[in-house]
């Protein structure tokens, strides 16, 4: 695949930007699914988990605000880029060390720590996200991009499987922290190793066009009846609802079913699995159909997720629901960034994507104490409050996608036309619209 665009000025950094993902992604995969467990070892209850999850993402988004000016300051992202790698990779650490600290204060400094991650982390993101969109075009990027996924995906498959092993065999509570010490330890240097591949890959100048500048009041103001406005308004919307009960799903799993670690792993590694499958798929597509088509998919699909939890407790039914899970949000997550590559100009991409990680991390914030404060206050559904927790998400979630996913419109203008029943049945394989070797449309 990656050989294909050796002719490009940019192979360097493709071929390194893969590379550097794989690395990545090792500390992505196990942040991501083991943070929560980390803070349950160390005591947390549902409402500190709430502010795990909600304070981090809150304050990451707001300081993603500051990513123009900081790339401005620096004169360069790729220079960003590797220091705040090598920074996020410093912070793993004492997040590591956190189960020596005292009981009285351990919490609050976990959280702090996760906080200074997720800040760096997504201003990480935000500027990535502005630096590789300009090694492709845009008819090109849904391509790379998807495929990236696929193998940065696999990595993540591997380290989440890896680390439920290795918490598996630390499965007495007493030795519970010990792993999650070395399993932290372990990420850390992942990252410090994506931060010398990231080195690697090319600056690009950044055309920052001080004329085209405008602050997030003057977005809000200003932005109000445009597409990309009612874009974010609909991907704010379901995250806030998914986030009501996706943060308390690894609560429900370890807490109320009292499911050992490789059992919990396996399910998380369903998801991952799903994820992996997705991103060729929905990459795929989306250069034919467009981001927009392919979002108001996923949306519509994505409400049912909460409602399979409740169907069985069993774990092989649980890594189904989460297979198909990882499938949806990795289609959803892909098209809305390069959605974004779409609509905005290089100029303003930096900016815009800052507003939209600033949009979606209140989305997160909301959702996430809002169900960490009324989650334990719910009556029970199957002797779980957590179950109520979870209709309550999947009927917003369907709210959202009634009366949001249709505001919006696609912004490509070379996109072709497919109802969404053939859409679908072509997304999930059963008949395939566009070929896996070539972007032709085929006969069904």
């Amino acid at each position: 695949m990656i050989e294909k665009y050796r002719s490009t000025p940019y192979f360097k950094s493709l071929d390194a930007s893969w590379k550097e993902g794989i690395a990545a992604s090792v500390m992505l995969a196990v942040s991501e699914y083991y943070l929560i467990p980390f803070g349950l070892v160390l005591g947390a209850s549902a409402v500190e988990i709430g502010l795990l999850v909600a304070i981090p993402q809150l304050l990451g988004s707001f300081a993603q605000l500051l990513a123009v000016r900081i790339v401005r300051w620096l004169g360069s992202r790729l220079l960003f880029l590797v220091q705040g790698i090598y920074l996020q990779a410093a912070i793993l650490i004492p997040m590591a060390l956190a189960p020596f600290l005292p009981d009285s204060w351990r919490m609050e400094v976990f959280i702090l720590l996760a906080t200074l991650f997720r800040i760096v982390g997504n201003l990480i993101g935000t500027v990535w996200g502005s630096l590789a969109s300009d090694y492709l075009p845009a008819e090109e990027r849904g391509k790379y991009f998807g495929w990236r996924a696929r193998v940065t995906g696999l990595s993540g498959v591997i380290s989440t499987l890896a680390a439920g092993i290795l918490l598996f065999a630390f499965k007495e509570k007493a030795q519970a922290a010990a792993g999650f010490t070395l399993l932290f330890i372990f990420i850390a240097m992942a990252r410090f190793i994506s931060g010398w591949l990231m080195a690697k890959m090319q600056d690009v100048v950044f055309e920052h066009d001080t004329g085209t500048s405008f602050t997030f009041i003057r977005f809000l103001v200003k932005s109000r009846d445009t597409n990309f406005y009612k874009f974010l308004l609909y991907v704010s919307s379901i995250t806030f609802a998914t986030q009501i009960s996706a943060p308390y799903f690894s609560v429900y799993l370890l807490r109320d079913l009292n499911m050992d670690y490789l059992s919990f792993t396996g399910i998380q590694l369903a998801s991952v699995l799903g994820g992996l499958v997705a991103f060729p798929i929905w990459g795929r597509h989306a250069d034919q159909v467009g981001n927009a088509k392919m979002l108001q998919l996923a949306s519509f699909l994505i409400p049912s997720i909460p409602f399979l939890w409740l169907i069985s407790p069993h774990p092989l039914w649980l890594g189904l629901v989460e297979a198909f899970s990882g499938f949806l949000f990795a289609g959803f997550g892909l098209c809305a960034v390069n959605f974004i590559f779409d609509a905005i100009s290089q100029s303003k991409r930096v900016q815009c994507l800052s507003y939209f990680a600033l949009f979606c991390g209140m989305a997160i914030f909301a959702g996430a104490s809002l169900g960490g404060l009324i989650a334990d206050r719910l009556p029970p559904i199957g002797g779980s409050g957590l179950c109520t927790l979870f209709v309550i998400s999947g009927i917003l979630r369907s709210a959202s996608h009634l009366l949001l996913s249709g505001k919006f419109t696609e912004v490509r203008t070379n996109t072709q036309k497919v109802s969404s029943r053939t859409l679908f049945f072509s997304t999930i394989g059963i008949k395939p619209l566009f070929s896996r070797t070539s972007d032709t449309e085929q006969e069904i």
